[in-house]
């Protein structure tokens, strides 16, 4: 039997690569989420059936069917086998995946993605440092210490504390209730986690980082949004000279 992993990619079969959506296929996708936001249609409410929706959008249920795959794969539908198709909840898998593979395609390319989603992560964050101040309390302050603490220890033991560093900063937004902020920055970290390999932090690097998330904290507490704006700089910069670090190396 052949390892499938060891062939070529010539002897890899045509049905294992993901076909482009023909011209026809996008234009139906299209007038299907069109229809979803005439209808005002909300995520988990049911979508009408193939005939149906080929009658509404003026396509062949063949179409529609084809169209409906394409939205599957971008989370915008779910296919329910047995119950029918509904609309799906929006996550941002397919950036994820675009991102994380745009990040690892190549050494050129990495580099400058990497430091381009640490801009953007910063960016978000200093944007809503005012909410941030005015959302935190004794709870949320005594939550994320509990964290840092951990990241500090982690880093100490020359473990990594990659998971802990995501929940940081989930937790230090979700209380403002914007929920893109919440997707992009979830989003942004299981990039941050696929090509995280790729950095060969040092153990110094790490316990920087994790002793800058106490200034965050500390900041945040205190009130003070241009401290706060500058904490989160901060808190980016020695991840972001690491990747520099790595750039000029190669």
């Amino acid at each position: 039997m052949v390892d499938r992993d060891l062939e070529p990619p010539s002897q890899v079969p045509v049905r294992a690569w993901r076909e482009r959506p023909t011209r026809r296929q996008e234009q139906v996708a299209e007038d299907i989420k069109r229809f979803i936001l005439d209808h005002r249609l909300r995520p988990g409410d049911p979508l009408p059936t193939e005939g149906e929706i080929g009658d509404a959008v003026a396509a062949s249920r063949s179409s529609v069917r084809e169209a409906i795959k394409v939205l599957s794969t971008l989370d915008i539908v779910e296919v329910r086998h047995g119950h029918g198709t509904y609309v799906g909840r929006m996550s941002l898998n397919a950036l994820v995946e675009s991102l994380a593979f745009r990040g690892v395609l190549s050494r050129d390319d990495d580099h400058k993605v990497l430091l381009e989603l640490i801009d953007v992560r910063q960016l978000i964050e200093q944007g809503i440092a005012a909410d941030i101040i005015k959302a935190m309390d004794d709870d949320l302050r005594a939550s994320l210490t509990a964290l840092a603490n951990k990241m500090q220890k982690k880093a100490a033991a020359g473990e990594d504390f990659l998971e802990e560093d995501r929940e940081f900063h989930l937790m230090l937004m979700r209380p403002i209730g914007n929920d893109l902020v919440l997707q992009l920055t979830g989003a942004f970290w299981e990039v941050h986690r696929i090509v995280a390999p790729t950095l060969n932090v040092r153990p110094q690097d790490g316990i920087k980082t994790a002793k800058l998330h106490t200034a965050i904290i500390k900041a945040a507490a205190g009130g003070d949004v241009d401290e706060l704006r500058a904490a989160i700089a901060a808190h980016y910069e020695p991840v972001r000279e690491r990747v520099r670090a790595l750039a000029d190396d190669d």
